[in-house]
């Protein structure tokens, strides 16, 4: 039975997070340290002990994220040995830093970059996301396609739960459609822009210069990469893959299904929360599913 280890994206922050990893381990509270130090203020203060407002901000949210999912990978010594791993948006650069693709600094560096180019982006079209429950994802995918206005599936997390991305006027329009054909839920939610959709060219042009420089090798064992939901290992393919990350659909479901079929038995989330083991277990019921712990 193979082991697949996963990496969670926005949203799975809360305050205190990574604490337990910095107290307990000196390797941890080195790498917590020196990311203070590369991103040039104390991410580790507002991860401790800021609010949930705190870390709502784009420029912590997503390193913090980073930072407790790939600490507690590498520190966990033999429990983390993967067959495959696979990250859910911000979880791949998690993913291809704990499977050895990008250094930690590397890994670090173009998180915050990322996080910086997506705040611009979002400041530069005021765009949102919702997140429609218990629809198929072709009635879906009709629905956008048939709107004027920008409004594309942004996440496919799990069967039956979509979140589409686009303008507000796109998202309002939508939203109306999917419920009028029946959708359970179609709900707008607290985000900062349309993530995962042509509104994001700006942040993908800044981030592909920043992509293009960083040094990637082959990680340890393949990556099943958002865009395609396919394994990879190939540091060129990783590379535009990541570049095409931002302006693409994160399939997630497509990927918890590849990975089964592929011989995953067993799936252990590293970094904060558990939304993903719920994601995939609602693929597939019999799937073994925890958190990996220090």
């Amino acid at each position: 039975m193979k082991r697949a280890f996963v990496f969670p994206g926005q949203g799975a922050q809360y305050p205190g997070m990574g604490k337990d990893l910095f107290d307990q381990s000196e390797e941890a509270k080195k790498l917590f340290l020196l990311a203070d130090d590369i991103l040039g203020y104390s991410i580790t203060d507002i991860m401790f002990a800021g609010t949930q407002d705190d870390l709502k901000q784009t420029k912590v949210t997503q390193p913090a994220i980073f930072l407790h999912s790939v600490i507690l990978a590498k520190i966990v010594g033999e429990k983390f040995v993967p067959d495959m791993v696979a990250g859910h948006s911000l979880g791949e650069f998690s993913a291809l830093t704990a499977a050895g693709s990008l250094s930690f600094e590397d890994g670090l560096k173009l998180v915050y970059q990322r996080a910086m180019a997506m705040q611009a982006a979002c400041e530069m079209n005021p765009s949102t996301m919702a997140a429609i429950i218990g629809m198929e994802n072709e009635l879906v995918e009709e629905v956008c396609d048939s709107i004027d206005a920008v409004v594309v599936p942004a996440n496919y997390n799990t069967i039956g739960q979509i979140v589409i991305s686009g303008s507000h006027e796109g998202i309002d329009q939508a939203i109306e459609i999917l419920k009028e054909k029946g959708a359970r839920r179609a709900i707008k939610l607290p985000v900062g822009g349309a993530f995962h959709s042509p509104l994001m060219e700006p942040a993908r042009e800044k981030l592909a210069a920043a992509i293009s420089a960083a040094p990637i090798s082959s990680p340890v064992c393949p990556i099943y990469q958002n865009v395609d939901a396919l394994p990879h290992s190939d540091p060129g393919e990783i590379r535009n893959n990541l570049v095409s990350q931002l302006t693409s659909p994160v399939r997630w479901t497509q990927t918890s299904q590849n990975m089964l079929k592929d011989g995953a038995g067993e799936f252990i989330e590293s970094g904060p929360g558990k939304v993903l083991q719920g994601l995939i277990k609602k693929v597939d019921r019999q799937a073994i599913v925890s958190s990996l712990e220090i």
